[in-house]
């Protein structure tokens, strides 16, 4: 578990945080994932929302907390806990009711939670892509330089190697102006994969744990709504992943948080009508159309 030493927060007046803090932004994967989770749990908490489109998640405050600069960040007591998983781990933890992670199945959820994590990065360049203005969120040198002086640089009292992950993929899609091809390919391929094995455990039972919602069941809703933003066709290519997917979206705790607003669908969709007539919709490009084509 990613919970950070006394010497990695430079922004001390979290310390004296007390209850369950979360900092988070509103259209961010990880942190709707977490805001369900505490919402099903009945968990009360203060919200601390960041706007990473002006870039609020790389002011010397926010990095003084998170020195990886993402959302969302846990303060419980002046506990700070970073990395989205790890962070309903320890909730499920610290706050036992309503569970769930079940804890007979405790290693299963982490290891499918460790998969789903391992997909992140995929999940952003698809994104990237086909759904935001990859013009706004490319980063120039001088906030890429800006990024990694700010904050500790360490994490449990260690230097972190994972900042130079997040410096490599901005600095690919600066030097690529954008996504390429292949990276979208190899992303959507990973995808159709997991999905894949998330659609066997659907085929005798209403959720991936079993018969009641759990854990998993929050964490790759996200990542279905937001694939499905981008143009993916769950439904098509996993037929037990589209019904439970379109079962999750009817309760208000899923659907509210997975609403894109009203300029951002706007502009998402001039850009799927420039990809249709282009030929370079995620399905053309991932060649997804031939799985599901009779």
């Amino acid at each position: 578990m990613v919970k950070l030493a006394n010497e990695d927060i430079l922004t001390r007046e979290v310390l004296d945080w007390e209850g369950v803090n979360l900092l988070h932004f509103m259209g961010s994967s990880c942190s709707q994932k977490t805001r369900i989770f505490l919402n099903l749990k009945g968990i009360d908490w203060v919200s601390h929302h960041l706007d990473l489109t002006q870039r609020e998640n790389n002011t010397d405050w926010f990095m003084g907390i998170n020195p990886r600069g993402l959302v969302p960040v846990l303060v419980h007591d002046g506990e700070v806990i970073i990395e989205s998983n790890d962070i309903l781990e320890y909730l499920e933890a610290t706050f036992p009711a309503q569970s769930l992670i079940p804890t007979t199945a405790s290693e299963e959820v982490h290891q499918l939670l460790m998969m789903e994590n391992d997909l992140h990065l995929d999940l952003r360049a698809i994104s990237m892509r086909y759904l935001f203005d990859v013009e706004k969120a490319t980063r120039s040198d001088e906030e890429l330089q800006n990024y990694d002086a700010k904050g500790s640089g360490t994490v449990q009292g260690v230097e972190d190697a994972h900042k130079a992950v997040e410096l490599q993929f901005h600095r690919e899609v600066r030097d690529n102006n954008g996504v390429p091809d292949d990276r979208i390919i190899e992303a959507a391929n990973r995808f159709r994969d997991a999905f894949s094995q998330m659609e066997s455990r659907l085929e005798t039972h209403a959720y991936l744990l079993g018969d009641n919602i759990s854990v998993l069941d929050i964490a790759w809703f996200i990542y279905a709504a937001r694939l499905i933003a981008c143009g993916y066709p769950l439904a098509d290519l996993h037929e037990n992943l589209g019904r439970w997917y379109h079962a999750l979206n009817k309760n208000p705790a899923f659907h509210n948080e997975v609403q894109l607003p009203p300029p951002l669908i706007a502009w998402r969709d001039k850009q799927h009508e420039k990809f249709l007539q282009q030929g370079t919709r995620l399905i053309d490009v991932a060649n997804l159309v031939t799985y599901f084509i009779d």
